[in-house]
């Protein structure tokens, strides 16, 4: 791979943006590394693994935890499985059965690991209907962490969109320079009431800037971006 691991939060924070093709669409997607207290590494959203991004990996600490967040962010798990034996893998609710090939440790909740309680605060996403997702924040650098609850793509987005990207997030979906969830998300809310309760949760933690899988990464003006981007579902009962 020509992609590199940036140095996001310095000596907290890394992320590996990579090329992904989904829905006929050429996207890139995003890989988060947490190094703990400790100095394990959270590895959430797994990339594909080649022998140079293993060792770069492998220079920033041990490989202690895999994270599949969402029910669409699970296709590496098994690679990363392969090459960190000894790490734990934590799973989205579903995925146990979606992907019942993965040998899983833990299934995530709204509760932390007692080994990163201290660094985390994190939620699931219930309620909807396609797309499950659980969502982190990461308590001293105040950085929400998610993977499709948000994407942020427009004119400014630092890879070349095509033309299909471009008319679904335009003409359909309204999502050009305009962050918003996930189109699956948006086509299956489900019972908004109980997503709510979550989002809810989350605007409540006090986060400055905001991780994601798909988009430019959100370094400004955090919370007014999440709350517009989830305003059909937080104003469904007022």
């Amino acid at each position: 791979m020509t992609y590199k691991i940036e140095e996001f939060i310095k000596d907290h924070i890394y992320i590996f943006e990579y090329p992904i093709r989904f829905a006929a669409m050429d996207l890139y997607s995003r890989m988060t590394i947490v190094k703990l207290p400790g100095g394990e590494l959270w590895i959430h959203s797994p990339s594909k693994l080649d022998a140079e991004l293993k060792s770069n990996i492998d220079a920033l600490g041990e490989v202690s935890y895999i994270i599949a967040p969402g029910n669409f962010h699970h296709l590496n798990v098994t690679e990363f499985q392969s090459a960190y034996p000894d790490a734990e893998v934590f799973l989205c609710p579903s995925l146990e059965s979606k992907r019942a090939d993965i040998e899983f440790d833990w299934i995530l909740g709204n509760r932390p690991d007692p080994r990163w309680q201290n660094t985390f605060e994190q939620v699931v996403i219930h309620g909807t209907r396609i797309m499950n997702e659980v969502v982190f924040f990461h308590r001293s650098s105040k950085t929400l962490i998610l993977v499709d609850l948000i994407e942020n793509i427009g004119d400014d987005y630092t890879h070349e969109a095509g033309l299909l990207l471009k008319f679904w997030w335009k003409a359909v979906f309204n999502m050009w320079n305009n962050p918003k969830a996930a189109p699956e998300y948006q086509l299956g809310w489900g019972d908004k009431l109980v997503v709510k309760r979550s989002l809810d949760k989350i605007l409540a933690w006090d986060f400055d800037r905001i991780i994601l899988s798909h988009g430019n990464l959100i370094e400004c003006n955090a919370r007014e971006v999440a709350t517009k981007a989830w305003k059909n579902v937080l104003e469904a009962y007022e």
